[in-house]
């Protein structure tokens, strides 16, 4: 039979090169495939007695059904637009091959509704290259431009239908953050292409990442961070490896052992000049009640830009409530501070506190008390001693009130004696140095001394030569005072305080002053102002302990005495882990009790300002 043409109407619009359709140019489910190249062409369809002249048609998968919306103004713009790069990859995916020549008008230019930028297309959700991902997104986007290009009904072809072998896919969801370069490696990709490996392991593969490609995404990073950076925003304190957890040091008291709790590696990352501050102070409260409601200015004196690592205070004369006074002092030194150790014998009072952090480096704290009174029972008069190494340093802190009396130096003088023979330390701690201690004397012992407190030691001259000197101006001259002072004389004739030292006193007379005022004993008696109370220091080693500033505290006014304190720098040495350690030991319950008051206090005084706030009155003049 012969065969039978049936002609179609043309379609509108640029043909595309060599008469060749675009791969995924799709058409309706109801509509019949045309022959695109003018009016003239014509499709032959075979009947059963004739065989097949046309060349055989590639199966075409069906449209999408058609979206009925008004097009908006960024897609109206977005049509047109000619990307010459996107037609180019586009081509290339779909088989055409790429000549170098001039190209020809018809080929430079998209359909009309294929005009779209590629870096509008919405990314794939799988890895760059993969083809399905980009086949379904490009055969979506192309198959609903080209539903809405053919809008003029065609003859109805019989031709297979790919529906029934694909099944439907969603469209991928549009990103608004679309780069060129996935869109390229998409429609030029596959796994022969030269720069496939990179694009892919770009993709995979975070920036700044301390992970391979074949380790999973670490929940604790985010995509603008590393994971170093995210695991550092956890801790502060240095990290610790695994292996230096598992290499066990055996060699006990070494000091070059690796990780001795006491050695010199320890030391160095908190003391890395070796050397500690020590603030030490003395004070007769002279059995006053009455506390003084501020101690910044004698534990924190304005003078000291930083705090210490270490403060002893001594008493003499304490208050009757030793915890109150206790409980003052931790609240004014703050939460980085805790109470390592304190003692009392009578009326004498002894407090270390530690900086906290530094509470694991101490060997137990002991102490030592004696009477120097006749009677024994009266503790008003007597030494009060604590002892403990810090690393490898060994300290001893003595506080003591000595027999009062402006003619009394001899009694002080026994006071002393007894003091050094009768402190029995130390006890279960380790001596650092055995071989130049003396079993006589407490302060061989060890190898930092400090020895303060009131040794009642006098001014010779009569009170009208001291008055006349305290009145000179502008400075009083203290070495013209000192030149009377009875323990600088005794001192240099070697008679008590062997081997210890004084840093240089440029402050006025500590002792006796009217209660709650700056002037000198005003009652009958008229006693001489004198300097009874000191801070002494005894180093093992020279030099080891450097004074830095020795003054008195002239803002408390609650006793006839004022305190005297000292600043010093330490040199500490490393340890040997064979002494009983404190194991961070220290007075909870008072640590407690001065951060809440500390809280109440400030409570307050915001409080007060709030109400001062609230009761102002404005006026108009």
């Amino acid at each position: 039979m012969p065969s039978t043409s049936v002609s179609l109407p043309p379609v509108e619009g640029p043909p595309p090169p060599g008469g060749t359709m675009l791969k995924g140019q799709l058409l309706p489910r109801d509509k019949a495939r045309a022959p695109i190249g003018g009016p003239e062409r014509s499709l032959e369809l075979p009947t059963k007695d004739t065989q097949v002249v046309a060349k055989a048609l590639n199966p075409i998968p069906p449209a999408r059904p058609r979206l009925e919306r008004a097009l908006s103004l960024d897609e109206k713009g977005w049509r047109r637009r000619r990307s010459r790069a996107s037609q180019e990859g586009l081509e290339q995916d779909q088989g055409v091959p790429h000549s170098s020549g001039p190209k020809d008008p018809a080929r430079s230019s998209s359909p009309p509704c294929l005009s779209t930028s590629l870096q509008e297309i919405p990314k794939s959700r799988r890895a760059p290259g993969s083809p399905s991902s980009w086949g379904n997104c490009l055969s979506g986007m192309v198959s609903t431009s080209l539903d809405l290009l053919h809008r003029e009904p065609a003859a109805a072809v019989s031709t297979p239908r790919l529906a029934s072998m694909l099944p439907p896919r969603p469209l991928p969801a549009v990103d608004l953050s679309i780069s060129a370069d996935s869109l390229r490696t998409a429609s030029t990709g596959g796994p022969d292409h030269e720069d496939f490996r990179h694009r892919v392991q770009k993709k995979l593969v975070r920036a700044h990442s301390s992970l391979g490609p074949s380790w999973p995404r670490s929940p604790l990073a985010c995509d603008s961070c590393s994971l170093h950076s995210a695991r550092s925003t956890f801790s502060l304190l240095a990290p610790i490896r695994a292996k230096d957890v598992r290499s066990r040091s055996y060699l006990e008291g070494s000091l070059l052992a690796s990780g001795a709790l006491l050695g010199a590696e320890e030391l160095a990352r908190y003391f890395p000049d070796r050397s500690a501050a020590i603030f030490v102070a003395t004070w007769n409260m002279q059995g006053q009640k009455e506390l003084p409601a501020n101690l910044d200015e004698l534990l924190l004196p304005a003078g000291a830009d930083l705090a210490q690592d270490m403060y002893i205070i001594g008493v003499q004369e304490g208050c009757s409530d030793r915890r109150e006074w206790e409980a003052c002092l931790q609240e004014t030194l703050g939460p980085h501070y805790v109470l390592l150790h304190s003692a009392a014998h009578g009326v004498l009072y002894l407090s270390v506190f530690l900086r906290r952090d530094l509470i694991w480096f101490c060997s137990e704290v002991e102490s030592a008390t004696v009477t120097t009174r006749i009677v024994s029972h009266i503790k008003t008069k007597g030494a009060l001693a604590a002892s403990f190494t810090f690393f490898g340093t060994s300290f001893l802190f003595i506080t003591s009130h000595f027999t009062s009396g402006e003619g009394k130096v001899a009694e002080r003088l026994l006071d002393y004696s007894r003091t050094i023979q009768a402190l029995a330390l130390p006890k279960s701690v380790p001596d650092t140095n055995p071989y130049r201690s003396s079993p006589v004397d407490v302060t061989t012992r060890f190898d930092e001394v400090f020895w303060f407190g009131d040794f009642n030691f006098r001014l010779n001259s009569g009170r009208a030569a001291v008055e006349a000197l305290l009145g000179q101006k502008p400075e009083v001259d203290t070495s013209a005072l000192l030149e009377h002072d009875q323990l600088t004389r005794e001192m240099r004739r070697g008679a008590v305080f062997k081997g210890f030292q004084e840093p240089a006193i440029h402050f006025l007379p500590s002792y006796k002053f009217d209660v709650g005022r700056d002037t000198y004993d005003s009652s009958s008696k008229q006693r001489t102002p004198s300097y009874t109370d000191r801070v002494v220091y005894r180093s093992r080693h020279k030099d080891d302990i450097c004074p830095v500033r020795y003054s008195s505290c002239a803002s408390i006014r609650t006793s006839d005495h004022r305190p005297v304190y000292g600043l010093f720098r330490v040199r500490v040495r490393p340890g040997r882990d064979n002494i009983p350690l404190a194991a961070g030991r220290f007075d909870r319950d008072l640590y407690l009790l001065g951060i809440r008051r500390r809280i109440s206090k400030e409570t307050q005084r915001q409080q007060a300002l709030k109400n001062q706030s609230s009761s102002a009155v404005c006026t108009v003049s």
